[in-house]
């Protein structure tokens, strides 16, 4: 049996728009986030992060993006199941999601 656990991220009403601005503000979360709204994925198959970039590197983009209250980081052995905290934010931020979606990949 494989062992989960839980990461520590912030309760919906702790969510806080300039940290959730600011882990948006990252072209490489972002990819990533755009990635995770088509559902829920295992860290180790999220292309939007790079083949080349460094595991440390995809772990800080991951747990920026966990403190924030933007993904949903679960332990799953040695890897990490990663959601993209949709209800929550659109609870927190009603169209703030769709409309960082519904943007162009490139300004």
């Amino acid at each position: 049996m494989t062992e989960i656990s839980k990461l520590p991220h912030p309760d919906r009403e702790d969510i806080e728009l300039t940290a959730v601005l600011f882990a948006l503000s990252d072209e490489a979360r972002l990819a990533l986030v755009r990635q995770l709204a088509a559902g829920p994925l295992d860290m180790i198959d999220c292309s939007a992060l790079g083949a080349d970039v460094p595991k440390s590197t995809k772990s800080h983009q991951v747990k920026v993006l966990r403190e924030a209250g933007v993904v949903d980081s679960e332990l799953r052995g040695r890897n990490r199941r990663l959601t993209l905290r949709r209800a929550d934010l659109d609870a927190r931020f009603p169209g703030l999601l769709d409309a960082v979606l519904a943007t162009p990949h490139q300004l």
